[in-house]
């Protein structure tokens, strides 16, 4: 999967997060599809959907048995660590600390390291398929 398809599943994980945990209706710009999204967010998705791929990967897989809460801090951490890079002096909420977001983004944010732990799956069962097809 290549980045950028890879930062839509992000989003689009992301959007499916919201509408499930999200406390009555979501503001705007947490649902923006993904045509809408700015190129900033875009590419901050796609960093962090990489970030995440690469320690499913090099950790054998073994991600399955962290904690939903472990998951979600990842991908909490390395929202931040993008929000630094793309913003001088990022939003106090965009930065905040896993204890200072609110609880839908916690399961949002697990949510997302599990649609890209899950991705990785289905992508070596589809290159094992091949393989043996082929």
């Amino acid at each position: 999967m290549s980045q950028t398809e890879g930062a839509r599943l992000f989003r689009e994980a992301w959007i499916a997060g919201v509408r499930r945990h999200f406390p009555g209706e979501p503001k705007a710009g947490y649902v923006t599809p993904w045509d809408d999204t700015p190129q900033w967010e875009r590419d901050a998705a796609g960093a962090v959907y990489e970030q995440v791929r690469q320690f499913v990967e090099v950790s054998g897989g073994r991600t399955a048995k962290l904690s939903r809460e472990q998951k979600g801090r990842f991908v909490a951490i390395c929202w931040t660590a993008q929000m630094f890079k793309h913003f001088e002096d990022p939003k106090p909420g965009y930065v905040a600390d896993w204890s200072g977001l609110p609880p839908w983004q916690q399961e949002t944010d697990a949510d997302i390291f599990e649609a890209i732990e899950e991705s990785g799956r289905t992508g070596e069962t589809e290159e094992a398929r091949e393989k043996t097809l082929g």
